[in-house]
């Protein structure tokens, strides 16, 4: 059958799905900048400030395509992919020495985001402690956080904004212009795990799950930083 669709000219090909078409480039030069001007302080003075990059991602029971076969010269595009048994992630990857930490949820909402950043929180606020700091001073000496994330309406629910300014004063929540996925290293990340179960069928969410953890918590996954992966899986590129 390989043979056959080569001599007419098909090719096995990633399927494209783009953005270009949605996306504002003025927002996104300015949060470029912004951006490198946020890193440029977070990897000469990480003590002073972190760069933290926040989503949200799913992964289904039902089999991810990630290649099909269409005619030369021509990408197929296909629908997204229905759910049939899912597992929800939210996490949080830091650019500096790309440490991760991701958090299994039931759904995605308001409530669950402002619980995972109450997590993400506690654990960046432990890891200032062990260096020799007292926790009472981390609110007005640790470092400032800065959050990037998506559009996600809960992401700007105003109570959870105001929970958020109120409890944890080291936040600074920046969001992505939109459509915009390319800025977000943590894309990366779900990028090389789909790709990583990619045509595996699984038995059930239990296993799925189990996989997705030894992947994403215990450090199995492996991640070419620097890879461009423009029109591959459910998302544009990521900008390294």
């Amino acid at each position: 059958m390989r043979r056959i669709l080569k001599r007419k000219k098909y090719s096995y090909i990633w399927y494209k799905y783009g953005l270009e078409d949605k996306q504002n480039r003025i927002e996104r030069a300015k949060f470029k900048e912004k951006l490198a001007q946020y890193l440029s302080i977070a990897r000469e003075q990480p003590e002073r400030l972190q760069v933290w990059f926040w989503d949200e991602s799913g992964f289904s029971l039902r089999v991810i395509r990630r290649k099909g076969w269409g005619k030369k010269g021509k990408r197929n595009s296909v629908s997204g992919q229905r759910r049939c048994g899912r597992v929800n992630v939210m996490g949080a990857i830091r650019e500096l020495d790309r440490k991760r930490v991701c958090f299994f949820v039931k759904k995605g909402n308001a409530d669950i985001f402002y619980e995972q950043l109450q997590q993400l929180n506690e654990l960046i606020k432990q890891e200032w402690v062990s260096k020799g700091n007292h926790p009472e001073d981390f609110s007005n000496y640790g470092p400032k956080i800065i959050l990037i994330l998506d559009n996600a309406s809960f992401h700007k629910c105003k109570d959870i904004i105001a929970k958020i300014s109120e409890e944890f004063p080291n936040f600074v929540l920046e969001f992505l212009p939109h459509y915009s996925p390319d800025y977000n290293i943590i894309e990366l990340v779900w990028h090389s795990c789909k790709e990583y179960i990619a045509h595996r069928l699984f038995k059930s969410v239990d296993e799925l799950k189990s996989l997705l953890d030894r992947l994403l918590n215990q450090g199995e996954l492996v991640i070419k930083w620097h890879r461009r992966i423009k029109n591959k899986g459910n998302m544009n590129y990521v900008a390294a």
